[in-house]
This record gives C-alpha cells, sequence and structure tokens, in this order.
C-alpha cells in the first residue's frame, strides 16, 4: 500500500499541499523529514504522530529524516500556542536534543537502504549570520502573507497575548530547515501536524524561490480524544515516550483505560496493526464491549513497542494482579509503579509498631470519607488489604507493609472491584 493510501485509511491523513505528491511518490525513492523541538528530554505520545509518519513512510520504501530542533528550539514555535514560551538556556536545549535521540530507535530503522537519519538543526542555523539570513533568505518573505497565518493570526487576534519579533521569525527558520535538507539531503517531503501547514508552505515556496525545485508536505490531524480533549493528557500530566518519566505500567494503563469511543481510532493511529485485525477488534468491541479486547490490543502494541516484550509482560503481570488482588507477589519495582498510579497518603512506620484499624486506617483516604463510611464497607466484606479481604477487628500492623522501590513501603487498600487507594509508609 502506498504512503498516502494507508494515512488515509488510518485517518492520518489531514492535508497535502499538491495532489501531485501522490506521482512524486511513485517515481522513486523519497526523503522526507518531520521535526522535533527539544523543549523537554523526552517526547509524549502526541509527539509520536511525527514519529509514526515518518515510520509509515520508512515502510512505503522512502527514507525517514528525523530533525532536531536545537536551533530553532533556541526560539520557540508558536504554532498552537496562546502565549510566548519561556526561552530555554543553549546547554538544556543542547541536552534535551541529545536525550530525545534513544526515543526514534525503537521505531524507525537506521540500517539499511532506506536508514532514517538524525540531524540537528543548529549545525546549519547556527553558521548563518543575522544579515546573511535576512539578505538571503528574509527578503523572499512577505510580511503580509507571514501575518496571514493561522500560527502568527491567532496570536495577533489577542491583544493581551501578542507575539514577539523573535517567535514571529520562526517561520523563517524553519523554511530554511526545508531549504537547506532539500540541498544538503535531497529531501522533498516536510511532514508534521496540521497546525504546521503554513510553515511547510513557506518552505515549499522558499526552495522555489532559490532552486527553482519542486517540494511537499503532508499533515496529519491534531489528535485529541472523542470529548476533544488533547492526547496524552491526563490528570497526572503528559504521557510521555520513555520509562524515566511514565513507568511501562502506567503508560500501559494509560491505553487500556482508553474510552470505547476512542479505542478504534486509537488502533488505527497509534498501532501498526494491519487494516484486517483492526476490523476484527472494532466489531468485538461492538458486538461484546466487556472483553475490551480493543483496549488490551491497543495498550499490549503501544508498551511493546515503546518498551519492550519483557516490560510489556510486567506491565501485563502488574495488572493483572491489581486486577485478581494477588499483588505479593509483585516486585518492589511493581509496587512502587502501582503506588505511583494511585490515589496515595502517607504515614509514618512507627505508627503501625503498635497497629492501626482498618476503619480507622481507611478513614480519610478515597475508599471511605468518614467511619461511618468505613466501618460499613469493612462490615460488608467490601474491603481487602493487600489484596486479602479483612473485618471489623482488622489490624494493619508493619508486617502488613509491602516493599516499593521508591518508598519505604507501601499498604494497597482496595474498596469493591475498582475503588483502589495506597498508603505511602515512610520511614
Amino acid at each position: 500500500m502506498s504512503f498516502l493510501d494507508e494515512l488515509t485509511w488510518r485517518g492520518l491523513l489531514h492535508q497535502t499541499t499538491s495532489p501531485e505528491l501522490a506521482a512524486h511518490l511513485a517515481s522513486g525513492v523519497r526523503a522526507g523529514y518531520a521535526g522535533f523541538d527539544p523543549t523537554s528530554d523526552s517526547l509524549t505520545i502526541g509527539n509520536f504522530m511525527g514519529i509514526k509518519l515518518l515510520a509509515h513512510l520508512q515502510r512505503a520504501g522512502h527514507r525517514p529524516i528525523v530533525v532536531s530542533g536545537g536551533g530553532t528550539g533556541l526560539i520557540g514555535d508558536p504554532s498552537g500556542k496562546s502565549a510566548e514560551r519561556t526561552l530555554l538556556t543553549r546547554e538544556l536545549v543542547e541536552h534535551n536534543a541529545r536525550s530525545q535521540q534513544r526515543i526514534f530507535g525503537r521505531f524507525l530503522d537506521f540500517s539499511g537502504p532506506r536508514a532514517a537519519k538524525i540531524v540537528n538543526n543548529v549545525d546549519w542555523l547556527s553558521s548563518m549570520s543575522y544579515l546573511d539570513m535576512l539578505r538571503d533568505i528574509g527578503k523572499h518573505f512577505s510580511v503580509n502573507q507571514m501575518i496571514a497565518r493561522d500560527s502568527v493570526a491567532s496570536r495577533l487576534e489577542g491583544r493581551e497575548q501578542g507575539i514577539s519579533y523573535t517567535e514571529f521569525s520562526y517561520m523563517i527558520l524553519q523554511a530554511y530547515d526545508f531549504l537547506h535538507l532539500y540541498r544538503a539531503e535531497r529531501c522533498s517531503i516536510q511532514l508534521g501536524g496540521s497546525d504546521q501547514f503554513g510553515n511547510i508552505v513557506s518552505g515549499i515556496d522558499l526552495i522555489r524561490r532559490l532552486e527553482q525545485g519542486e517540494s511537499f508536505g503532508a499533515t496529519c490531524p491534531l489528535v485529541t480524544t472523542s470529548d476533544g480533549q488533547k492526547i496524552g493528557k491526563t490528570e497526572k500530566g503528559a504521557i510521555w515516550l520513555t520509562a524515566d518519566r511514565t513507568s511501562p505500567y502506567r503508560f500501559y494503563q494509560y491505553w487500556l483505560n482508553t474510552t470505547d469511543a476512542d479505542a478504534v481510532k486509537f488502533l488505527r493511529w497509534f498501532t501498526f496493526l494491519e487494516q484486517e485485525a483492526i476490523q476484527s477488534l472494532a466489531q468485538s468491541l461492538a458486538s461484546e464491549p466487556g472483553k475490551r479486547e480493543a483496549q488490551k490490543a491497543l495498550a499490549a502494541e503501544m508498551t511493546r513497542m515503546t518498551h519492550g516484550a519483557t516490560e510489556l509482560a510486567r506491565a501485563i503481570a502488574t495488572s493483572e494482579a491489581i486486577f485478581s488482588g494477588d499483588v505479593k507477589a509483585l516486585d518492589g519495582a511493581q509496587i512502587a509503579e502501582i503506588a505511583a498510579d494511585l490515589p496515595s497518603n502517607e504515614i509514618a512506620a512507627a505508627a503501625l509498631s503498635a497497629g492501626i484499624p482498618i476503619v480507622d486506617l481507611l478513614t480519610g483516604t478515597t475508599c471511605a470519607a468518614s467511619k461511618r463510611e468505613a466501618r460499613e464497607f469493612v462490615q460488608n466484606g467490601a474491603v481487602s488489604v493487600n489484596g486479602e479481604k479483612v473485618g471489623a477487628e482488622f489490624v494493619v500492623r508493619s508486617e502488613h507493609v509491602l516493599p516499593a522501590e521508591q518508598f519505604g513501603g507501601v499498604i494497597l487498600l482496595r474498596r469493591g472491584k475498582k475503588a483502589y487507594h495506597a498508603v505511602r509508609v515512610m520511614q
């Protein structure tokens, strides 16, 4: 299947800059790039869309280029932002760009004739003087057109926000990136989110003016959940593509908790499962939603790709232990991952030496708001400590503390089937 056909059935093709792109791709091996801003030392699952576009391009027989924005990251992209970015130091931008590179090898092939490549735009932007940029590049940009771009126009409409000359100039730098890659890498395609369309068109126009060359762009839609929320944002923050920011267990849980309304769409967007497999999962979801086979497949595929088979197995084991209550078989790292993902409170280890009645421990947690409520839940047999149901006379002691990395220890409370709470025991 061609690159554009693949994106189309997956719902990942929002817009192209020319109907001739299909013929351009069909006429030979092409190089295409996507840029990644080093605003952090990791990337989120929202950023994953850029990687996914490059991966589909490579699987269709073309050559992907990752552009790390070590230069543009010093300026800040105004696209999708309602206020000015805080400028990062050169040292931090360099660190972030270097740190992000560990991610791409999981999804792109850096060997063989279609090998992916990572470049950093600080290498060519930093060597160009301000006067050269104004004289050789800036003269080809119309301020009238720049103001009309969505990324600028939306900021100018808000009188309180406005836009600095620094961020206003961002599209010139991104356009120059495309020109440089066209010259140095024979790169003729730029990929990105729909908010990048104006910047992509600027690069295409610059290549046409200075090189009389033909270049193209394609964008994917901005990914949101069915209720319009930005993908990967939760109450606890963003979902990251590295384990030091989001544990494999929490990563797995995020996808496992996908709503029925989003599950099939996310399978198309995020995974590389074939159309037939996704259709089968869609049918299962429609006929037997309680089995949640679509969500399980989504969680498994994303965790395996991002963290590997071993971490997927650990995440599944941790998830199943929580569901079954058999948490004592888990190791300290798994217990810590569970505790980090649950509502929690802290108690001193010394408080357990004399023991704490279960009703007292339960009160004030997310499992019970009052002693009366706690007593009622316990008497009804709805409360478990570390997976074992307890009665009204149960006293929680030091021996009930589960070892957990990062914490002194943890006691896992459960009320009913879904209300979990972690009591962190501090030394």
